[in-house]
């Protein structure tokens, strides 16, 4: 950035969003009965994960009165989420303009926090968002919220504890810690991790990294490098490769033509945001089936990126047969021929498959998915990474595949990629995410509201603090009877 940054904006800027919430009374009044269990205090709400998903349904939480809440993150304070670790971009995708965590608050936006230190001129010079930056901007959307986040910790395991939800956690914190509502706010990666063909199951990890690992690029360096996939990821990890030196890079890509337009931005709109959860399931099917069929494109100047090295070949219509490791390093056979290579990036997303997750090894089983029955062969032909999503209820929250068998999933909420299918693309990007983080919250509150209902009731029966003391007027009714006798 070639402009000097003004911390005295930023000063001015924090001031205002302060008075903007005086003004507008937030965060609201806490009003959530507190509650013990055997000596031990319990959560209101646990929010697994800090980024960007995490910190807008904490503070959401927060702003609506719901304090008694925390929001735990594997990472160390600063790295939550992709964009200083696995994400390789040089700016973001989305448009500078989107609101995307704000919550409806425009002091809270990145356009208010870049223009109070920056200036105006710079803001509109600014093309698109680097991704360093806004990473920048999510750790002072934390601070100047003083959100209740803590970090290196992991969550282990979740089980039920009469009708509340327990979880074990371990590092800067471990042991258990009981919550009434758990909300996974995992991001991209949803529930199921890193999504691995078959063809790679068995390549030795000295040869082999997904898209989203911590890659030593500088030990590429003079390699042959091969990835697969023509997205985002792709472009952007081969680009990471040839900048730090690798002697070659060739994109394996299984269709004939690379994807060039973004369906589904193309028809965002506020109807899409509020109305795709509304739709009966076989529109909703038909949506995602057709993008996931046409794809996403990659950004143009990620493209860019990579084509304008000489050393990088984008091979297309290059599926890939079988993947074998042996003394020279890997021989891959394509539709176009056998080659070789020395490493293999896998740009192969993310899966919906959460039963090797052992975290969740207590409630996958009792998951109700889309192939449970939600999905019918009439919707069209079904799809791997769509059958296996999870079926949602309106707050993002699991449902059972088999009605009694785990009842706590009523208070597990999954707000994260893996409920695009039920709800939309409101939980794991930028563009909606305030949206979705309102939808989350107004669930959870009237969830919280209805199990304490004998307690509120309880309140406003006791409530006896007078409006009128009394020596506010005279009763004239006995003037009545003066007046009938005269």
């Amino acid at each position: 950035m070639k402009h000097t940054p003004t911390p005295a904006g930023l000063a001015a800027l924090e001031a205002q969003l302060a008075q903007d919430l005086e003004f507008l009374e937030l965060p609201a009044k806490p009003w959530v009965p507190r509650q013990m269990h055997d000596g031990l205090p319990v959560r209101d709400v646990v929010v697994i994960g800090a980024g960007m998903c995490g910190l807008a349904a904490t503070a959401k939480l927060v702003l609506t009165g719901i304090t008694n809440v925390v929001a735990y993150d594997a990472a160390p304070a600063g790295l939550e989420g992709p964009w200083v670790t696995f994400a390789r971009m040089q700016t973001l995708r989305s448009p500078k303009t989107l609101n995307g965590p704000s919550l409806g608050l425009p002091q809270l936006t990145f356009r208010a926090w870049f223009t109070a230190q920056w200036g105006v001129e710079a803001w509109q010079s600014l093309d698109k968002i680097p991704r360093v930056q806004w990473m920048e901007y999510l750790i002072w959307y934390r601070k100047v919220l003083d959100l209740p986040v803590r970090n290196s910790v992991r969550m282990t395991g979740v089980a039920p504890v009469d009708d509340l939800i327990a979880i074990d956690v371990e590092g800067s914190e471990t042991g258990r810690v009981l919550t009434r509502h758990l909300v996974l706010a995992t991001g991209r990666s949803g529930l199921g991790g890193f999504a691995v063909p078959d063809f790679l199951k068995g390549i030795d990890r000295t040869y082999l990294a997904h898209s989203a690992d911590n890659i030593d690029f500088d030990a590429l360096k003079g390699k042959r490098v091969a990835v697969i996939g023509a997205g985002a990821s792709s472009m952007d990890n081969a680009a990471t490769a040839l900048e730090a030196g690798a002697g070659s890079v060739d994109m394996l890509i299984r269709r004939k033509e690379m994807p060039r337009i973004n369906k589904l931005t193309g028809i965002g709109s506020q109807g899409v945001v509020h109305g795709i959860y509304h739709l009966p399931d076989a529109w909703k099917w038909k949506f995602f089936d057709y993008t996931a069929s046409t794809q996403t494109p990659p950004p143009r100047s990620s493209t860019l990126r990579v084509s304008r090295h000489p050393n990088a070949r984008f091979l297309l219509d290059c599926g890939i047969v079988s993947v074998e490791q042996d003394a020279e390093g890997l021989l891959v056979e394509t539709t176009q021929g056998p080659m070789r290579f020395d490493f293999l990036i896998a740009a192969t997303g993310f899966s919906n498959d959460f039963s090797d997750r052992p975290e969740f090894a207590a409630i996958a089983p009792h998951i109700r998915t889309w192939s449970d029955g939600r999905y019918t062969p009439d919707m069209g032909p079904p799809r791997a990474g769509m059958s296996e999503a999870p079926d949602l209820g309106p707050a993002f929250e699991f449902r059972e595949r088999v009605p009694g068998s785990c009842p706590m999933l009523s208070h597990i909420h999954c707000f994260n990629d893996a409920a695009m299918l039920t709800h939309g693309k409101v939980s794991g990007d930028i563009p909606a995410v305030s949206a979705g983080a309102d939808r989350l919250v107004r669930g959870i509150t009237a969830s919280l509201f209805a199990e304490d209902v004998e307690t509120h009731f309880a309140n406003l029966i006791a409530y006896d603090i007078p409006e009128l003391l009394g020596d506010e007027w005279a009763d004239s009714t006995p003037l009545l009877q003066k007046e009938a006798v005269q």
